[in-house]
């Protein structure tokens, strides 16, 4: 079995990563790290794990573990990818895996001199509806693509959460802004050209709260908007000229809804529905970055493929500072 360590007790990791984890088939949860090892140990218990450790380095220099988990704030992502790198342990980091596009060549560079895999831990693109999604596009059932239109938002002043702390990276583009961009990219396989953007920042926090994007991909439109202080909401339509197609709950699927994906012709006289239920795309991330770390054959999201994505949110934050188009 393919045997992971959980860098921190973070909730993300206890509710979602550690149980997709257990239940893979073909990975094992080895140790959970804290710098608080009462918590570790809790959290071990709680799932059985054998191993738990009062430091980070400590777990990293374990030969109980084959990979990293890193659900740390976004702040100290590069840090400890690189420190779980140079120690020879595989890694998959949530997202964003950096702030700025800059930053990932030096993960590139642990990666290929350690002979490690680490991956950006973007789990909708594991899910079988967005494969689903990325065929439909692909085989013309919307004709040509011309517009999609995104919308990602929650309601959290919670002045304690790395959400609002600029700090540690918070804000509605590093958050969540990332999904919109990663999800058009996944589906089309093209890369935007250019960018313009409004971005609005919370007086107290200094995080961006919100902000709405237009990416010209050359071809066709991405428009979206996320916010961090808005009604949850969650959207993605894909429109084309024979037909257009929406994703329910196209983020976090269980949460904001079940996972449907709904397929339109041209003049609404059909329609035609997918449904994926009891996925965990969590678990499904999790068994394919084994696989590709033990050199079998799986799709993995590459640091490559970071690179491009965090260009296109560097590049917002540009095209609000200038008012302007930016090229991505």
């Amino acid at each position: 079995m393919f045997r992971w360590g959980i860098l921190s007790t973070a909730k993300i990791g206890v509710t979602a990563v550690i149980p997709a984890i257990c239940d893979a088939e073909n990975s094992v949860v080895s140790a959970i790290a804290s710098r608080d090892f009462a918590k570790a140990r809790a959290v071990a218990d709680r799932f059985g794990v054998p191993h738990a450790f009062g430091s980070y380095e400590d777990m990293l220099a374990s030969k109980d573990i084959d990979a990293v988990y890193i659900p740390l704030p976004t702040s100290q992502h590069v840090e400890w990818s690189l420190k779980a790198a140079e120690a020879g342990k595989h890694v998959l980091c949530e997202k964003p895996i950096s702030l700025h596009a800059s930053e990932i060549a030096a993960l590139q560079r642990a990666r290929d001199s350690n002979g490690v895999l680490i991956s950006e831990a973007f789990m909708v693109t594991y899910h079988p509806q967005w494969l689903k999604v990325r065929e439909l596009v692909a085989g013309g059932a919307i004709g040509q693509l011309r517009q999609v239109q995104a919308a990602f938002t929650y309601y959290n002043k919670d002045a304690g959460n790395m959400r609002n702390q600029p700090a540690l990276g918070g804000g509605a583009l590093p958050d969540i802004g990332v999904y919109p961009t990663v999800a058009t990219r996944f589906v089309t396989g093209k890369e935007p050209v250019r960018v313009a953007a409004t971005v609005e920042r919370d007086p107290d926090f200094g995080t961006d709260r919100y902000a709405s994007v237009r990416a010209d991909f050359d071809g066709f439109e991405l428009t979206f908007y996320v916010a961090t202080q808005l009604a949850a909401r969650q959207s993605i339509v894909f429109h084309g000229d024979e037909g257009y197609i929406e994703v329910l709950a196209p983020f976090n699927t269980g949460k904001y809804d079940h996972a449907k994906i709904t397929l339109h012709n041209r003049n609404h006289s059909g329609a035609t529905e997918y449904n994926f239920s009891d996925v965990n795309h969590y678990r499904l991330q999790v068994e394919a970055f084994a696989r590709a770390a033990r050199g079998e054959e799986a799709d993995v999201f590459t640091l490559e493929d970071s690179v491009l994505n965090q260009k296109l949110i560097d590049a917002i934050y540009r095209a609000d500072e200038t008012g302007k188009w930016e090229t991505v």
